[in-house]
């Protein structure tokens, strides 16, 4: 078992890192990500925005630099958490680097509620460090523990801000790259203006054309899209 996954059986993606991360607006909060995956700065930091603007990508980021350190780290998306037992959260204080995914999933949870509050605290007395992220700041998600909500500001409440058109076209070619594959410019911008500006919809008929592309050999020209997706 790797240290990323010390707690459960949970893969990180090898396509999320910092080197594929197009920053655009947010580089003081990237700045901030990889100074704690250096063993430095916020002791806990609360990551909010819309959905696909990158949340999860930071989250397992973090933890592929941290491992890079000697980090101890743990990945938790709550999305397929919440089924699980509250007790998946015992023992996290001996985690240098604690990423809770979509905090926002724990509305309406009142025992995965005051389980976090105990988590934050055994974290802050072990002096390790989480980062949340959630699709709301802490103080507009429906929490029944308003001392969970207090314990959620206590460090860093940032919003991930959203990529423009031309920085969406840069992570689509970034994403195409990592697959082992080129996405001419004026594809790209075919794709950008045709399709859901939505990047996990981008990401979806990306790989929907890099695996036909691979089956039929042809590369990627705006003619051969406009046939995969007529």
């Amino acid at each position: 078992m790797t240290s990323t996954q010390l707690v459960l059986d949970l893969k990180l993606r090898d396509s999320y890192s910092f080197n594929n991360f197009v920053v655009g607006d947010n580089g003081l909060l990237v700045g901030l990500l990889k100074q704690i995956a250096s063993a430095q700065g916020e002791q806990q930091v609360f990551i909010w925005g819309d959905k696909f603007t990158g949340k999860s990508h930071l989250l397992q980021a973090v933890c592929q630099y941290a491992a890079v350190n000697k980090l101890v780290t743990s990945y938790l998306p709550l999305k397929q958490l919440i089924r699980c037992s509250v007790e998946v959260l015992e023992g996290l204080e001996r985690v240098d680097i604690v990423c809770i995914d979509d905090l926002h999933i724990v509305s309406q949870k009142f025992d995965w509620q005051r389980h976090f509050f105990d988590l934050i605290n055994r974290m802050r007395a072990a002096d390790k460090v989480l980062i949340f992220t959630a699709n709301l700041p802490p103080n507009e998600i429906d929490l029944e523990l308003e001392d969970l909500r207090s314990r959620l500001n206590w460090g860093p409440v940032i919003k991930i801000k959203s990529l423009n058109d031309q920085q969406k076209k840069q992570a689509l070619q970034l994403r195409a790259e990592s697959r082992g594959f080129e996405l001419p410019d004026n594809v790209a911008t075919y794709i950008l203006n045709n399709f859901s500006r939505d990047m996990s919809a981008l990401y979806e008929k990306l790989e929907q054309l890099d695996q036909v592309s691979l089956e039929q050999q042809r590369r990627l020209t705006v003619p051969f899209v406009k046939q995969v997706f007529e």
